[in-house]
């Protein structure tokens, strides 16, 4: 994983924890804009997700960042 998914996982998983709480869940589409405007990074988040952890479309925010941490 690239330093900058991983900052940019950080930075959105800890928003979403902040503003509404520990139980939170996210998606890896939370880390993009609702356009495709990098569709690299997009692969890169979704095989990551996908691929690698087999994780649930929704996932508690706690456990991504616990993961990329």
């Amino acid at each position: 994983m690239t330093s900058e998914l991983r900052d940019k996982i950080i930075a959105v998983c800890d928003k979403k924890i902040a503003q509404k709480g520990e139980t939170v869940g996210v998606s890896f589409y939370a880390f993009f804009s609702n356009k495709n405007d990098n569709p690299d990074f997009l692969m890169e988040a979704a095989t990551w997700w996908i691929k690698t952890h087999q994780l649930d479309h929704f996932e508690k925010a706690t456990k991504i960042k616990a993961l990329v941490l």
